[in-house]
């Protein structure tokens, strides 16, 4: 008798006091009761479980409920940012993308996910520029995690890699940065490419000091990028002196570049091999398409050296 007697309350609750429970959340939220606010509003969504054929008003407070709970998470998350208690902010932050995603509100998780991100980019700031890159590693990680189109915290994770001899992870960090959307994200996108291309440059020389093409082309078969994978497999087989592995790859070393300078790279290094292999008309030919990057002087050079005098 008591356990019908308990499942009637609450039937009979369900039915006619989830709209006053849900103004009353309302007004606590209203007043900066956060706390108590969520309590009313999470009572009004168990509540509606038991509610078979919501009537408008029931219907209103249960969706505002669920709304709402998310809202005084993300408050409550944004008074502790102003107190400087980051952990507590990323705890209300994180609430609020949780119940969020559970409500099928993505754009609010998305901005509460984003904001968690933005905390972790506050607190990393200090280990990052006291040169501390482990900690700076570790905070900016959890952040990247929760908001990896945080370029500005993601590119000094990706650093933050670099600098700590962790190459591949740096790596990593700039090909998802490259493949966000160029025309919304033009110059992170053009600083993780930078930073790509000198950290590389670094690999690949402290390799070739010690003579290890293989282990450059090791190297290159853990990148992410395809288009700097083929180049940097071609520069180590000319370290190796062997020109016609060059051109076996260049085909699939062109087809994987994506920009002209890249396609320029390419060619400089096709035009190289073949005048190694002393196939003149064919090293001038490759040379003719360098038309963009660094090497267009020297590649202009070259055809000009190989060029009969009429």
């Amino acid at each position: 008798m008591t356990v019908v007697a308990l499942m009637g309350a609450t039937t009979l609750f369900a039915q006619t006091d989830v709209v006053a429970t849900f103004q009353q959340g309302l007004g606590n939220a209203k007043s900066g009761n956060y706390t108590e606010a969520i309590a009313q509003f999470q009572e009004v969504i168990d509540a509606s479980y038991d509610i078979d054929e919501p009537d408008a008003n029931q219907q209103k407070a249960i969706v505002g409920s669920k709304k709402f709970m998310v809202t005084c998470y993300n408050k409550m998350g944004v008074a502790a940012i102003n107190a400087k208690e980051y952990n507590t902010a990323i705890e209300h932050f994180t609430n609020a993308a949780n119940y969020a995603e559970l409500y099928d509100d993505i754009a609010a998780m998305n901005k509460n996910k984003s904001l968690i991100g933005q905390v972790y980019q506050v607190q990393g700031a200090d280990a990052f520029n006291s040169e501390d890159y482990a900690t700076a590693i570790a905070v900016f990680s959890k952040g990247y995690e929760a908001d990896p189109r945080n370029t500005d915290m993601a590119l000094n994770l990706a650093e933050s890699y670099f600098r700590s001899n962790m190459y591949q992870d740096g790596m990593r960090i700039c090909t998802a940065i490259s493949a966000l959307n160029a025309d919304k994200f033009a110059e992170a996108i053009a600083e993780a490419q930078a930073k790509m291309d000198m950290y590389t440059n670094n690999e690949v020389a402290k390799l070739q000091m010690a003579n290890d093409y293989d282990g450059i082309i090791t190297m290159a078969e853990q990148l992410d990028d395809a288009a700097m994978a083929h180049k940097i497999t071609m520069q180590a087989y000319y370290g190796k002196k062997e020109f016609g592995k060059m051109v076996e790859l260049s085909e699939a070393a062109l087809a994987a570049q994506t920009t002209d300078e890249g396609r320029s790279d390419v060619y400089y290094l096709l035009g190289v091999a073949y005048n190694e292999m002393e196939q003149f008309d064919k090293a001038i030919s490759a040379m003719k398409n360098v038309t963009a990057g660094a090497n267009v002087a020297n590649a202009q050079a070259v055809i000009t050296a190989l060029t009969p005098a009429e």
